[in-house]
């Protein structure tokens, strides 16, 4: 890693921490090396096959309009049913 990465910090119940740490001490690698890789691995597999947007999911309602300018009012709009 080099010296200008991106801290990433998470909030993770007692157990779920417990249970992360079992799993990369089974797998031989530290907790972070663990965590990095397990989140890499789930961000390529979306990345490759995303969910299709649910029928009045915010994404669904924003969809096609990534071009062009909203006012803070239509996103305001857009966004309060989220």
């Amino acid at each position: 890693m080099n010296a200008t990465a991106d801290r990433l910090d998470l909030r993770l119940s007692a157990e779920d921490k417990n249970r992360i740490r079992r799993a990369a001490d089974l797998h031989g690698v530290p907790l972070a090396a663990f965590v990095r890789e397990a989140a890499l691995r789930e961000a390529d597999a979306i990345i490759a096959h995303p969910p299709k947007a649910r029928p009045g999911s915010l994404s669904a309602r924003l969809r096609g309009r990534a071009t062009a300018r909203l006012s803070t009012d239509e996103i305001m709009r857009l966004t309060r049913g989220a």
